[in-house]
């Protein structure tokens, strides 16, 4: 598979990623498909939206996510007042005691940690999410002239309450397709809030070991690139890309509910996020149920539902869901 690791070690790191999430398990009752979706996220090496009301956890799940992956995390709670300075740093005057010279030197923020959690981030200024998009983006930060690499593996997991929109400002389109997945977070089903509560109120508590180190996460980032994919299968992923695009589509329930399509790089995520799927079943091809399970999470913030079909409640999920059945699957692989 790759030119730097030997079989033996690739199988060794693939049979981390089984364990990684059984790990996160200690803590997370439920939501296998939430974990299932942020593992892919992180091997693809893209960012997430995660959008749920309060309590659900999911502060908790980045938080036990870090611990399992060797990697350093910080929680940025973003409010109104939060100034770019407050998430990148600022610089700060020294002074060398041998010398009496005294100097700039730059205070490095929250956003240097290998995972971040932004919390709420629908509810702080443009200014501050512009400062955080050029990190998502560029894997790096510019101050005062000067550029500042991040730390890798680099993975943001912003959140956004879906509830209480006053006060808020809502992220703008190109913002948002930054985001390599939008995963909407539910509430438990009734054994799992049974369990949720029984784990959670005693004196017991879970103890999460590291399983992955941030070396071998990039080596698996890597490896998901070399994950092989049918050209059958990326003329498929076009086909339904280009087909949510109302000025183009042949689907007639495009042109009825959806204002604006995705973008080539909804296409790019998705054959990324099929990919690291593959890799995380213990594949190394990507199959049609990766694309079809990756499908929702990616197109879900790519696609603008015009005004009619907010008011009739249909969403871009509705919208997923009638392009895989309408566009013909491939027949051979």
């Amino acid at each position: 598979m790759t030119a730097e690791l030997t079989e033996k070690e690739i199988k060794s790191l693939l049979d981390k990623l089984p364990q990684l999430k059984t790990e996160i398990q200690k803590v997370i009752v439920g939501q296998d498909h939430i974990l299932d979706e942020l593992l892919v996220a992180f091997l693809a090496g893209g960012h997430c939206l995660l959008e749920g009301v309060p309590g659900l956890a999911k502060t908790l799940i980045v938080k036990t996510m870090s611990q399992a992956l060797k990697l350093a995390f910080r929680r940025i709670q973003f409010t109104p007042d939060l100034m770019p300075t407050d998430i990148i740093g600022t610089e700060i005057l020294e002074e060398d005691h041998a010398t009496g010279k005294r100097f700039f030197k730059f205070n490095k923020g929250p956003l240097f940690a290998n995972i971040i959690l932004a919390d709420e981030i629908n509810r702080t200024p443009p200014k501050t999410q512009a400062a955080l998009l050029e990190a998502m983006q560029e894997f790096e930060v510019t101050y005062g002239g000067q550029t500042y690499p991040l730390d890798k593996p680099f993975f943001i997991l912003a959140t956004q309450n879906p509830i209480e929109q006053a006060g808020t400002y809502p992220l703008p389109e190109a913002q948002l397709d930054r985001f390599l997945l939008l995963i909407k977070i539910g509430y438990p089903t009734d054994q799992e809030e049974f369990d949720i509560l029984n784990r959670t109120t005693g004196t017991k508590k879970a103890d999460v070991q590291a399983i992955i180190s941030a070396e071998e996460i990039q080596q698996a980032q890597a490896l998901v690139r070399q994950v092989n994919i049918n050209e059958d299968l990326v003329r498929y992923v076009s086909q339904i890309i280009r087909a949510t695009r109302p000025d183009t589509t042949t689907v007639p329930y495009i042109k009825e509910w959806v204002r604006w399509g995705a973008g080539p790089r909804a296409g790019q995520a998705l054959i990324l996020t099929a990919k690291a799927r593959a890799l995380l079943k213990g594949r190394y091809a990507v199959l049609p149920e990766d694309i079809h399970a990756m499908a929702y999470p990616v197109l879900r913030h790519r696609i603008l539902m015009n005004f009619k079909a907010e008011a009739e409640n249909i969403t871009s999920d509705r919208v997923t869901e009638e392009l895989i059945k309408v566009i013909e699957r491939p027949k051979a692989l």
